[in-house]
C-alpha cells in the first residue's frame, strides 16, 4: 500500500493531517520528531546586571528560557543570538520587552505577552541573554510543539500544534527531512555491515 499524506486543516499554529499506509511505529516516530528533534533557538544563558525585584536571578532566567523564539534558516549550532532587557518599575515586564540583536530571531508571534515579572516603584531589571540552537530531547525549552494522533481503521489522524518557532507545515517538513536524513545514515551503516559479511 502506498503512503499518502493529506492536510485536512491548517489554521494559525495548528494543523490537522492524515497519513495512510504507515505502521504505528512510524506514526509514533513522526510524532516524536515533530515535538523534540527539530532544532530551534531558546535562551540558554542570562547575565543579570541589575535585579531590584523580589525574584532570584535564576528564577527570572528560567522564565525567559521558556519563551518561544521565532526560527529562521541559515544558522548553525555554534551561533548565539544576543537579547537584552532593560525595565524600570512600576510596570509589568512581558516577553515582548526582550530585544533581539538579530532581526530574524525574536519572540515568536503570539507569545509576546507572556508575563516575566512585575516591577514595583524603584525596582529595575537589566539583563542580557544568549539564545542557542537545541532540540526538545535535551531540554523542554527547545520543544517545538505538541503532536498527537488518533487511529481510525488504517488511517492516522494527526494534530500538530506549533509553539510558533516554525509554522506547523514547516515544522512537519523539517521533522520529515530529519527522519529521511537519519534513515540515510542507517542505510549507510547497513552497507558497511554487508561489506564485512
Amino acid at each position: 500500500m502506498a503512503i499518502k499524506v493529506e492536510i485536512e486543516k491548517e489554521s494559525g499554529n495548528k494543523m490537522r493531517f492524515t497519513a495512510k499506509g504507515i505502521p504505528v511505529s512510524f506514526a509514533n516516530l513522526l510524532r516524536r520528531y515533530c515535538m523534540s528533534h527539530v532544532p530551534v533557538f531558546a535562551i540558554d544563558k542570562a547575565m543579570v546586571y541589575e535585579n531590584g525585584s523580589a525574584l532570584f536571578d535564576e528564577y527570572i532566567a528560567n522564565r525567559i528560557g521558556l519563551i518561544p523564539l521565532r526560527m529562521a534558516s541559515g544558522y548553525s549550532a555554534e551561533d548565539e543570538i544576543l537579547f537584552s532587557l532593560d525595565a524600570r518599575g512600576p510596570c509589568q515586564v512581558y516577553s515582548g520587552d526582550l530585544k533581539s540583536m538579530d532581526a530574524k530571531i525574536k519572540v515568536a508571534p503570539g507569545y509576546d505577552e507572556i508575563p516575566i515579572i512585575k516591577l514595583l516603584e524603584n525596582q529595575s531589571l537589566r539583563l542580557e541573554a544568549k539564545a542557542k540552537l537545541g532540540t526538545g530531547k535535551t531540554h523542554a525549552k527547545f520543544q517545538t510543539g505538541l503532536c498527537g494522533y488518533e487511529i481510525k481503521d488504517d488511517e492516522y489522524h494527526f494534530v500538530l500544534e506549533s509553539f510558533m518557532q516554525l509554522e506547523p507545515r514547516a515544522l512537519l517538513l523539517a521533522a520529515s527531512s530529519l527522519l529521511e536524513e537519519r534513515c540515510g545514515e542507517f542505510e549507510k551503516a547497513l552497507e558497511g555491515i554487508k561489506k564485512h559479511a
